[in-house]
């Protein structure tokens, strides 16, 4: 059984108010930069740069970071197979600058820690926030969102399933 819990426009007005709590948070837009965790956070990071955009007409860089080689289950999942590379991609140096890292769904926060060790090795920002579409809890590690779309309570077994029309054809968030 699976029920939407964000349709496309509930995904529109998330990014929308997100992009508005970034921008008040951050007295403006100078000096950040948002980085999208592959593969769904860039999409995200792209549309909340565009909003921001539109709203205070001034340019956001927009950055993407493959931690594939930071995932501490990385043993695990290469037992059976080498793992892709897609690389990163951050726009300009990092140090000093305030970095927003966006990604889909927030659970364990390990995938984040991924994160936050791949960008320790490019450079010394000035801070780290964090933006998520879906917050569903059940972390593992001390690890807590600046911006969310939605919190969603949710059981272990269930699963989040965020979809992004540029990867999956459609806008939508759905539990299952």
């Amino acid at each position: 059984m699976s029920r939407v819990i964000l349709d496309a426009d509930a995904i529109r007005r998330a990014v929308t108010r997100m992009s508005h709590e970034v921008i008040e948070r951050n007295k403006g837009t100078e000096n950040i930069v948002l980085v999208g965790i592959k593969t769904r956070g860039i999409y995200l990071a792209r549309r909340i740069a565009q909003r921001i955009e539109e709203i205070e007409g001034a340019a956001v860089p927009v950055g993407e970071i493959d931690i594939t080689l930071y995932r501490d289950d990385l043993t695990m999942k290469t037992a059976t197979h080498e793992p892709i590379l897609q690389g990163s991609h951050i726009p300009g140096k990092i140090d000093g600058k305030t970095i927003i890292l966006v990604d889909d769904v927030l659970y364990t926060g390990r995938t984040v820690r991924a994160a936050l060790d791949a960008l320790m090795d490019i450079g010394r920002p000035a801070a780290i926030q964090l933006a998520v579409l879906v917050d569903r809890g059940h972390r593992e590690l001390p690890i807590r969102p600046d911006y969310v779309g939605k919190n969603v309570p949710t059981a272990r077994q269930e699963r989040i399933a965020a979809n992004v029309n540029e990867v999956d054809a459609l806008d939508a968030v759905i539990i299952e």
